[in-house]
């Protein structure tokens, strides 16, 4: 509209009536189109969503004790009990095709004989998360009262109460924040977590 308004202003406005009437249209007719471009273009830009960036982030990184050679992590999958030799030749399968290398970390409790217990995977858990939160804290001066949405993703463990129950307990974080756990959904669940919060953000604020 702006590049049609330049090509017909230096015309002069006897020029445009003479154009609109060699095209059979009438004042009332343009009037009726320009409120109808106009209020489209308005219609689309505003049910348009708006683009939601990722400001900062942080990663846990295990400390150098925690690195073991992929072959070891095999000898030690080998002696978990509950696995059957089908699964096992399965699990081994993923981690020789998963691209582990030499220095690949695991937690501590695969070190040596596989301790599978609950109060080791909620230590794990807490580790892998608190660390990577405090980092986040430090680095962008959020307080965790500040924050609205929280959503905690867990590939495999999903205890109860939930990690995101457990995040906010550990933060105090406000009785009204909005949390979503997301676990046992596996690799899937890290793209489903950046969807939702996509998704929530464009509710909440736009």
């Amino acid at each position: 509209m702006a590049a049609a308004a330049v090509e017909l202003l230096p015309m002069g406005l006897e020029e445009i009536l003479r154009q609109c009437h060699s095209l059979h249209l009438g004042l009332i007719q343009i009037l009726c189109w320009s409120l109808f471009i106009v209020f489209m273009a308005s219609l689309y830009f505003i049910s348009k969503p708006r683009p939601i960036y990722l400001v900062d982030y942080t990663c846990y990184k295990p400390p150098e004790s925690c690195r073991v050679p992929l072959s070891t992590i095999l000898k030690h999958a080998r002696l978990i009990p509950f696995l059957d030799p089908q699964c096992l030749e399965f699990q081994v399968r993923v981690l020789e095709r998963s691209g582990l290398g030499e220095t690949t970390c695991v937690p501590r409790g695969l070190h040596c004989i596989p301790d599978q217990s609950m109060a080791n995977a909620r230590a794990e858990a807490e580790l892998v998360i608190f660390s990577a939160m405090d980092a986040l804290f430090k680095r962008t001066g959020i307080q965790p009262k500040d924050i609205d949405i929280l959503i905690v993703n867990c590939g495999l463990f999903s205890p109860s109460p939930s990690l995101s129950a457990m995040v906010i307990n550990k933060y105090k974080m406000r009785s009204n924040i909005k949390s979503f756990n997301l676990s046992g959904m596996g690799c899937s669940a890290s793209l489903i977590s950046v969807n939702l919060a996509r998704d929530l953000l464009q509710a909440r604020f736009f």
